[in-house]
C-alpha cells in the first residue's frame, strides 16, 4: 500500500487542508491518507489557540466518514513535542512493507534545515511538497526540489512536488472570524463550525 501522512496543527482545520489532502490523494494515487494533528510544534510552540484535543476532533469532524482518510491521535497521545521524525519512525514500524509519503507544503522549506534529522525522515518516508505555483514553471518547481535536497542530500529519491489549487483561506482568518463572532460558512464544514461554536472556540 501506498500511504500518505498529512501533519500540522490544524487549528481549525479548513476546506483548504481537505482540499490539498483530496488532490495528493489522486495524484500520488495513494491507497489511505493519514490525518495527523501535533500535540505542540516545536517552531510554533506557544502559538496554538486550540487544546490538542480539541484539534484532533475537530480533525475528525472534517475528515467525517471519507473512506480515503484516517485520522491519527499518535502524537497528541504521545505528548510533549511533536517530531516529525519520531512520527515517522513510530508509522514506519507500523507499516513495515508500506511505501510512506510525507506531505508538506512550500511554507516548511524555509525551516526544513531546523527540522530534528531531516534527512533520516527523507530515508524513512518520500518526501511530497504540496506546491502552490505562481507561474507553474520547471523552474520553480526545480527551485523546491533543489531546497529540500540541500537539506536531505542528493542520494534519497528526490521529493515530489505536487501542483496544488490556490484556496485563499488560512487558520489565522479562521479564528479572527470566530473572535469577532462572524460565520464560518464556508471556511469549514458546518460540523466544525458548530464545534467551534459550542465550545467557544478563539474567542
Amino acid at each position: 500500500m501506498r500511504i500518505g501522512l498529512f501533519g500540522g496543527t490544524f487549528d481549525p482545520p479548513h476546506h483548504g487542508h481537505l482540499l490539498a489532502a483530496s488532490d495528493a490523494f489522486e495524484a500520488l494515487a495513494l491507497d489511505r491518507l493519514i490525518w495527523i494533528p501535533a500535540a505542540e510544534q516545536p517552531l510554533k510552540q506557544g502559538t496554538q489557540s486550540a487544546s490538542a484535543a480539541d484539534r484532533l476532533a475537530m480533525v475528525r469532524l472534517l475528515v467525517g466518514d471519507d473512506a480515503r482518510f484516517a485520522v491519527d491521535p499518535i502524537e497528541i497521545e504521545r505528548a510533549g513535542l511533536s517530531y516529525t521524525v519520531e512520527t515517522v519512525e513510530a508509522l514506519r514500524g507500523r507499516f513495515p512493507g508500506d511505501e510512506l509519503v510525507l506531505l508538506l507544503g512550500t511554507d516548511v522549506l524555509a525551516t526544513f534545515a531546523r527540522w530534528r534529522e531531516p534527512r533520516r525522515i527523507a530515508s524513512l518516508a518520500r518526501v511530497a511538497i504540496l506546491h502552490r505555483a505562481v507561474n507553474g514553471g520547471a523552474v520553480e518547481k526545480a527551485a523546491v526540489v533543489g531546497a529540500v535536497r540541500a537539506v536531505t542530500g542528493d542520494d534519497l529519491p528526490a521529493p515530489v512536488v505536487l501542483d496544488t489549487r490556490r484556496v485563499d483561506v488560512s487558520s489565522t482568518e479562521i479564528r479572527e472570524r470566530a473572535r469577532d463572532g462572524r460565520s464560518l460558512h464556508g471556511y469549514v464544514p458546518d460540523a466544525v463550525a458548530r464545534y467551534v461554536r459550542e465550545h467557544a472556540l478563539y474567542r
